[in-house]
């Protein structure tokens, strides 16, 4: 019988790491991570809402995993309970978000992108997303997309616009992550928000998976922070390995 070890906790990115982006989990990640629950406490954080995260994770992903942090931990369950919340729009202000989404929606008129779809904007609990194309475009539009951008830095220079300009007026903070989008939150509200949650239960090891760990990437500061211990992948795959050789190898028994 395999007995949990829950001095270890493995915090998870979704989109890389656990999925394709956008795409669901496969069946064979899905029982992989159950079986991963069975040796040490797993949780998963990820930039997206609760509602995208069960769409890729499934419906009882709050029950699913120990942890559940949506929006960088603005939502968190824990063992399927809700335990903590918070509002981008209450801590900016209405007059202050409408001077930031007036300026957005100005820069994105001007911008140049192969095609250009619907949802520029979208609203979330702790953050605003951004997406010069539109998030309601096609796998193949957004495949497109990742690839041009790769080469034009649409992404890249309009957050270093929008930082310029309210960076440190708002006190705001713009992370990269995904094909098609980035997110704007307040500083300190990235990935490592959830970690305020987790540091003092207990763990002797707090380990993250994620793949936009490079600078500019919404997983860099809490693949970065002295908190927890690292792990870079490109795949779900990598995932995989990498956890059997940490926590499911014989020594590990």
């Amino acid at each position: 019988m395999t007995t949990k070890n829950t001095k270890i906790l493995a915090l998870f990115d979704v989109d890389g790491t656990l999925t394709v982006a956008r795409k669901e989990i496969t069946p064979e990640m899905d029982a992989f991570m159950k079986k991963l629950r069975e040796h040490i406490v797993v949780g998963v954080v990820g930039g997206s809402d609760l509602v995208k995260q069960q769409e890729q994770l499934g419906a009882n992903v709050t029950d699913e995993y120990d942890y559940s942090f949506s929006e960088n931990g603005l939502m968190g369950y824990k063992a399927g309970k809700l335990f903590h919340t918070q509002s981008f729009v209450e801590y900016l202000g209405e007059d202050k978000m409408k001077e930031f989404l007036n300026f957005v929606l100005k820069y994105l008129a001007d911008v140049d992108c192969p095609v250009k779809r619907g949802t520029f904007v979208e609203y979330r609990q702790g953050m605003l997303n951004i997406s010069p194309i539109g998030r309601q475009c096609s796998r193949e539009e957004r495949n497109a997309f990742e690839a041009y951008d790769k080469e034009a830095k649409v992404r890249e220079k309009m957050v270093a616009a929008l930082d310029k300009e309210f960076g440190d007026k708002f006190n705001l903070k713009f992370s990269i992550g995904g094909q098609i989008s980035f997110d704007v939150f307040p500083k300190g509200w990235d990935k490592t928000y959830c970690l305020q949650f987790v540091e003092n239960e207990g763990y002797e090891e707090i380990h993250f998976f994620g793949d936009k760990t490079y600078e500019g990437g919404n997983d860099y500061e809490i693949f970065n922070d002295p908190r927890t211990i690292g792990h870079s992948v490109t795949t779900y795959e990598d995932t995989m390995r990498i956890c059997t050789e940490l926590f499911l190898s014989e020594k590990k028994e």
